[in-house]
């Protein structure tokens, strides 16, 4: 068994906002992590109101078990945009609701 990071993406209705949402998992393979992650997903939205699940999960294969410093999750994305672009673009539209 390995640990995974699984992302899943949540939309707060009434709020407007949508939620990023990493979690660990034990599994054989990212398919099945991302299964139990999708499980989660449903019951996370069971206790809130107004919250949906859009049906979007990645996993990332953890080097070892989850410890101080660990990576937890991570994405590589090909852009020509220059850093500050990128981050403004992606990460620090504005828009977050943060701290």
């Amino acid at each position: 068994m390995d640990w995974y990071g699984v992302r899943c993406v949540f939309r707060h209705v009434s709020l407007g906002v949508y939620e990023e949402r990493v979690t660990l998992w034990t599994a054989s393979s990212a398919d099945e992590a991302i299964g139990r992650a999708e499980d989660e997903a449903r019951v996370y939205c069971a206790a809130l109101d107004d919250v949906e699940y859009v049906r979007f999960a990645e996993a990332f294969r953890m080097d070892g078990a989850p410890g101080e410093g660990a990576e937890v999750f991570s994405l590589m994305r090909e852009s020509g945009l220059r850093a500050g672009e990128y981050v403004r673009r992606f990460f620090a539209t504005g828009d977050e609701r943060s701290g």
